[in-house]
């Protein structure tokens, strides 16, 4: 059996990697979504294991010293991270595997699987990207203003993916990802 390929989807908060990656596996019997560990507090309509893992920082510094983890980063003062032995499975079992994450992860799954190919989801505008991150409601002040001033970093490492989708019609953006996975798998 051949083997799957891994996919990292990332963009700026609010820009609509999730939605992307929501239509991708609704159409794609061959795709994965690996999900996240945190140790930050669950969202309203939050989920376990379907949004995240929410773990304690205890829980997750263990996993991280054992190498139980392909990728982490700390943003906003929570860690984020990629438990490995899914993601590993999928591969070998032919599936693609999705990674949303950051680009620090991004860079790190590169390191690990240079194979990997990276997808950075770009907004539309920065107006745009800021409309988005207050619409969701679920953002302090300062926390609006931390994500809009992290997504100028983030964006600003976008040319070192191996491609950019510019998010101004959904439709279009997932056609275009899925096109990429056809394209590379």
């Amino acid at each position: 059996m051949a083997q799957g390929k891994l996919f990292v989807i990332s963009g700026p908060s609010g820009v609509g990697k999730g939605t992307i990656c929501k239509r991708i596996l609704e159409t794609d019997p061959k795709a994965r979504f690996s999900v996240s560990m945190t140790t930050r507090q669950p969202r309203e309509g939050e989920v376990e294991a379907v949004d995240y893992f929410f773990v304690s920082r205890d829980r997750f510094e263990e996993l991280l010293g054992k190498g139980g983890l392909l990728e982490y980063n700390v943003y906003n003062e929570t860690y984020y991270g990629t438990p490995k032995a899914p993601v590993v499975q999928w591969i070998e079992e032919g599936c693609n595997v999705i990674l949303e994450i950051d680009y620090h992860g991004a860079f790190q799954v590169r390191d690990a699987y240079p194979e990997a190919v990276l997808i950075f989801i770009m907004p539309p505008s920065i107006e745009e990207l800021e409309t988005r991150i207050t619409g969701r409601g679920s953002e302090s002040e300062e926390s609006k203003k931390y994500r809009l001033a992290e997504a100028l970093g983030e964006i600003a490492q976008a040319e070192q993916y191996d491609y950019i989708i510019v998010n101004d019609d959904l439709d279009a953006a997932v056609a275009r990802v899925s096109e990429i996975m056809n394209k590379e798998d």
